[in-house]
């Protein structure tokens, strides 16, 4: 196994960079750059020196031990001024010593997958940590970290193993004196687990909403003040205004965060019938972002002439309230009035929507629980044939759990390693 190291901080000037190494020669590597011997765990403050003598830097390194650390591998971590001159020569020094490489993208947490340290959705919710730009998606991160996805899929495997030991001690008994209708017991354990599953799968868009963002489009006639709507939302000029007709026609997207969620608004081209032949690409284009979107804000004296579904959850304000006087329902993005009731309220919506979320994240979670919930939809009929296809049924429950096990990385997964983590920096 090689010893790998990288740059574990970000790029750039910083008051400390920190710079990783992983493997059986991460320790002497350590020890030869800060000059004299590490204890096998702890921490040293060492001057840094290149191997004709010269000093580099000086700092902090601190020695783990495997299978006590974050790679299950022996690691040392050395914590050295931030400047890009001297990360650039530790890291020169590092590369120069016999056994040592730059570590790929991703590859200590790979190496902790593999030495079981972390489980497969564990990876993915380190990945997302790492992405998480709003409290929604920090929290989210860490309890896929924290290995909650696991823990229930470990549940699962479980009592689906146990219904199989339930069929197959019959099956290996069927002359010793062992109860023979199991059918109950097993079409209860079978039971339990495809309630979960389903309550899980039905939650994974909205989970998967909260780690990529909700998407929220602006749709009107032209001159409504949709764009102008957009800049008061979005606190800057995102958007071109102007008093003529159609000024937008490309879709123009703002990220931000709503009450700790992720949320892109999208400003779209005005809805209206045109014999200009670029407008209409834009209205086409803008039917089709509003039809796909999480919820559409109806900036129109009368949604039903644009056009596009109101759906439940969608908002309607009228448009340029500071032209119309007080409105309860209305909002301009000239004045800013009304302009944080409809933040709210398009808080308040999203909101209600997340309480439906799961633990699972991803399609791909949700294609592994649904192939296990379908193996488990074909167990419970031949169960029903009794204990002379016991061995089929117990068949099918296999099928099941591993599903389950690929949710997790124990099978059926090595295809999906390489693009996982190629998300990863070097220093991960």
């Amino acid at each position: 196994m090689d010893t790998i190291f990288a740059l574990a901080s970000a790029q750039g000037k910083a008051g400390v960079a920190v710079i990783r190494l992983s493997g059986p020669l991460a320790h002497r590597a350590a020890a030869e750059l800060s000059g004299g011997d590490l204890p096998a765990r702890g921490m040293r403050v060492r001057e840094f020196r290149a191997p004709d003598g010269s000093r580099l830097d000086d700092g902090l390194v601190l020695t783990f031990q495997g299978p006590a650390s974050f790679t299950g591998e022996d690691v040392a971590e050395l914590q050295i001024h931030g400047s890009t001159a001297a990360v650039n020569a530790v890291l020169r020094t590092l590369a120069d010593m016999d056994g040592l490489r730059m570590a790929e993208p991703g590859e200590f947490t790979r190496r902790a997958l593999e030495n079981g340290k972390l489980d497969l959705a564990q990876v993915e919710g380190l990945a997302d940590l790492i992405d998480a730009e709003t409290e929604a998606q920090r929290k989210q991160a860490q309890t896929i970290l924290a290995g909650e996805l696991g823990n229930l899929a470990e549940r699962w495997r479980r009592d689906l193993i146990r219904a199989a030991s339930l069929l197959e001690a019959v099956i290996d008994f069927a002359d010793e004196e062992v109860p023979t209708d199991v059918t109950p017991e097993v079409r209860q354990l079978i039971a339990g687990v495809m309630g979960d599953l389903d309550r899980e799968s039905r939650g994974v868009r909205i989970a998967e909403r909260i780690r990529t963002g909700f998407e929220v489009a602006i749709v009107g006639p032209p001159n409504a003040g949709k764009s102008t709507l957009l800049n008061a939302l979005a606190g800057r000029e995102a958007a071109i205004t102007s008093e003529y007709a159609g000024t937008t026609r490309d879709v123009i997207e703002v990220r931000m965060d709503l009450a700790g969620l992720p949320v892109t608004l999208l400003d779209t081209a005005g809805l209206r019938e045109t014999r200009d032949h670029v407008e209409n690409l834009g209205i086409a284009l803008a039917r089709d972002r509003a039809d796909k979107a999480d919820l559409r804000v109806f900036l129109t004296e009368d949604p039903d002439r644009l056009g596009i579904a109101f759906q439940p959850g969608d908002i309607h304000v009228l448009p340029k309230s500071d032209l119309r006087g007080e409105s309860e329902f209305g909002v301009s993005g000239k004045t800013g009035q009304g302009v944080d009731q409809l933040i709210d309220q398009i808080s308040r919506v999203l909101s209600d929507r997340t309480a439906t979320s799961g633990i699972a994240t991803r399609e791909r979670h949700r294609a592994a629980m649904q192939r296990a919930s379908a193996a488990l939809t074909e167990t419970l009929k031949v169960l029903e044939s009794g204990p002379d296809l016991y061995d089929i049924t117990a068949e099918e429950l296999r099928t099941a759990i591993r599903a389950l096990e690929s949710l997790v990385g124990r099978v059926d997964v090595e295809n999906l390693l390489d693009e996982i983590f190629a998300s990863f920096c070097l220093g991960k």
